[in-house]
């Protein structure tokens, strides 16, 4: 619960050494961002975000496969695929999730989707519900490639895994599915 009694803060409270005039210059000169709208039609280069189980607003259980925009004036932009997991949508849940290595239920309850690995081109089409609302709606997606993680500069480098990693091998030699 909110304590209203506490006294409430200022934006003096808050910023330091010059940080209020430096947002006030900010705030005058800064334009308010549009509401994002939905994505145009098309087709769109993205990386897998995340593969989660969630339940609709009916209890309808499904799984929704989290897609991020890697170029074009709306990268950064996120869509959704959700695949269903009812009698008549399995098939085509089976289809897209195989696609991204997902291919028994033990696989898809412990799914960890590596974030920003999995490459897909991913087809929109905009849809316009009963209420006139347009949406996105994912229509087919296909795996480009796994792409390789991004090596964090600060991480040290043991020798084994720079010879490998100069070799193009993984580590041991053990197969790396991502």
């Amino acid at each position: 619960m909110y304590d209203d009694t506490r006294p409430r803060r200022r934006l003096t409270d808050i910023l330091v050494n010059g940080q209020y005039a430096n947002l006030r210059d900010s705030w005058d000169h800064t334009e308010a961002a549009a509401d994002f709208a939905p994505l145009p039609g098309g087709t769109y280069e993205c990386h897998v975000h995340s593969v989660e189980l969630f339940n609709a607003r009916t209890g309808t259980p499904g799984v929704k496969v989290r897609f991020v925009v890697l170029v074009g004036e709306h990268a950064g932009r996120a869509l959704f695929h959700d695949c269903w997991l009812t009698p008549a949508a399995l098939p085509q849940t089976k289809r897209d999730l195989a696609k991204l290595g997902i291919s028994t239920l033990e696989q898809l309850e412990s799914a960890v989707v590596p974030s920003g690995r999995i490459r897909c081109k991913v087809r929109v089409a905009l849809r316009r519900d009963d209420a006139g609302v347009e949406r996105n709606r994912v229509t087919r997606f296909d795996v480009l490639r796994v792409d390789e993680p991004e090596r964090d500069p600060f991480a040290p480098i043991d020798d084994a895994a720079a010879q490998a990693a100069e070799a193009g091998a993984p580590k041991g030699g053990e197969h790396v599915p991502f």
